[in-house]
């Protein structure tokens, strides 16, 4: 479960990066490869490896709903890095997410 929490936290580190790197297209296509969006990737990637590790030995109906508690650090980080507004609507969707992932867990 440790792993699934890890790979979600990793996960979303990834989103972050992306969008930085991004940024750099308004620039051109060509700019796609750029340090962001290759830290993106690599995150993601690592990410995944945390999640095949974690979901070896438990419930895959269990710890896959956990990868959407990325979604709980995105909005952390896309208010810290890029200044986007928290809406209530946003912790509305979070809370939601947050009480469907306890009834996944309660139900295993």
């Amino acid at each position: 479960m440790l792993l699934v929490l890890v790979a979600s936290f990793i996960g979303s580190f990834g989103a972050v990066f992306l969008k930085m790197g991004a940024a750099h297209l308004k620039k051109g296509f060509w700019h796609i490869l750029n340090v962001q969006l290759a830290l993106g990737a690599g995150l993601f990637l690592l990410s995944s490896v945390f999640f095949v590790l974690g979901i070896r030995h438990g419930e895959l109906s269990v710890l896959y709903p956990m990868v959407s508690l990325g979604y709980v650090w995105t909005l952390v980080w896309s208010r810290l890095f890029f200044n986007e507004p928290l809406t209530r609507q946003k912790f509305v969707g979070l809370g939601l997410v947050l009480v469907g992932v306890c009834f996944v867990g309660l139900g295993s």
